[in-house]
């Protein structure tokens, strides 16, 4: 069975969220499904944006709305690019908040960055062999 793979990020302003994933990723809107809803593509896989009010339920019965405040979930996007420093650079520009230095890894270099809507996401620059590298990985 074949998995394609869609992230769906929530924003509360659609076209901020779109200026920022373009400033910052080069990524680029491939459609628009509806006035809160748009699909962005150039990475990998396709990233949606849909409109979310501050404050909504994200499911029946949830005990809090969302807060565009900065959060944390277990689940966020690492953005792998060929020059860490000018997409940080960009991501800044464009309206996101490093939090930290960046750092040295053994599969490379990384910074930890926040968007504009509170989301962490990570900056990766991977040496050849990127995860190869990291002490007791095995192929299978």
């Amino acid at each position: 069975m074949a998995t394609s793979l869609r992230a769906n990020i929530d924003v509360d302003d659609l076209e901020k969220g779109l200026a920022f994933y373009r400033d910052a990723f080069g990524l680029r809107v491939s459609r628009r499904l509806g006035d809160g809803w748009a699909e962005l593509s150039g990475g990998s896989f396709v990233i949606d944006l849909l409109v979310k009010a501050p404050g909504s339920l994200p499911f029946s019965g949830a005990s809090s709305g969302r807060d565009y405040q900065r959060h944390w979930t277990p689940v966020h996007l690492d953005f792998c690019v060929e020059d860490l420093e000018a997409t940080v650079a960009r991501a800044l520009q464009a309206g996101a908040r490093q939090e930290g230095e960046i750092l040295d890894r053994p599969f490379g270099r990384m910074a930890l960055l926040r968007d504009p809507f509170g989301h962490g996401l990570c900056v990766l620059q991977l040496v050849k062999g990127d995860y190869d590298r990291l002490p007791g990985v095995v192929r299978s």
